[in-house]
């Protein structure tokens, strides 16, 4: 059975694509730090409805820490899934944006990618087939006021995945990013209006996480084995 480690499984997208790969026969490690309650929570429910799924909690943005927690589960084979989800936010404009602020979302999204693949990458190498996917966001291709950072950290996320498609290629292992525009969760809820979304999405509606998960699960899958490298929008129509 293939192994998934889904990063931010607590989170609404991260959630759905637990459920997603759950769904498609992958035993799903779902991941979760500052939420480990609603980690296990889904993680029960995949296991009530027939599915195969464990909990890891660990900081992504320390790489002590997740190497700590993935070398026991690397002693058991390879993960050859990863989707990495896990972020967080802390706008400000960036005149007055604290340096904590800046490390803090760059350390989850972006470092928290390395932290995660660079251990994952060799063992996964080796079988000969995985699948390296890599939750971005609109910010990281359109910029946001009050998000240079966030922006930062998902425009490297780009760059990282288009490179690392290059070096994965010939070992039959995919790497590809998911740009979700505005999706209806816990941290857009208080964000946006339904003003603001109808002027902002051309399908005057905020996009659910499952049609996200299903685009990462296709990505997943055995079908998209010629896509990689590639950023690809779940936005509404966004431009």
């Amino acid at each position: 059975m293939i192994r998934a480690l889904v990063t931010g499984g607590s989170g609404a997208i991260g959630g759905a694509v637990c459920r997603e790969l759950a769904g498609r026969g992958m035993h799903v490690i779902v991941h979760a730090h500052g939420n480990p309650e609603r980690a296990r929570a889904l993680a029960g429910e995949i296991e009530a409805a027939g599915g195969k799924a464990e909990i890891v909690i660990f900081d992504v943005a320390s790489y002590a820490d997740a190497s700590r927690v993935l070398e026991p589960l690397l002693a058991a084979g390879a993960i050859q899934v990863l989707v990495h989800s896990a972020g967080v936010a802390a706008d400000a404009p960036l005149a007055g944006m604290s340096e904590a602020q800046w490390e803090s979302v760059i350390g989850v999204s972006l470092n928290g990618f390395f932290n995660l693949a660079r251990p994952l990458l060799l063992p996964m190498l080796r079988t000969r087939w995985g699948r390296i996917v890599a939750v971005s966001s609109v910010a990281g291709i359109m910029g946001n006021r009050g998000q240079a950072n966030y922006a930062a950290a998902k425009a490297g996320l780009h760059g990282a995945v288009k490179s690392l498609a290059l070096e994965a290629a010939s070992r039959g292992v995919t790497v590809n990013a998911v740009a979700p525009g505005i999706i209806d969760s816990r941290m857009t809820a208080n964000v946006f209006s339904a003003d603001d979304i109808a002027r902002l999405v051309p399908m005057k509606r905020a996009g659910s996480p499952e049609e996200v998960a299903a685009l990462i699960g296709f990505l997943c899958s055995d079908q998209a084995s010629y896509i990689s490298g590639q950023v690809i929008s779940v936005n509404g129509g966004m431009a």
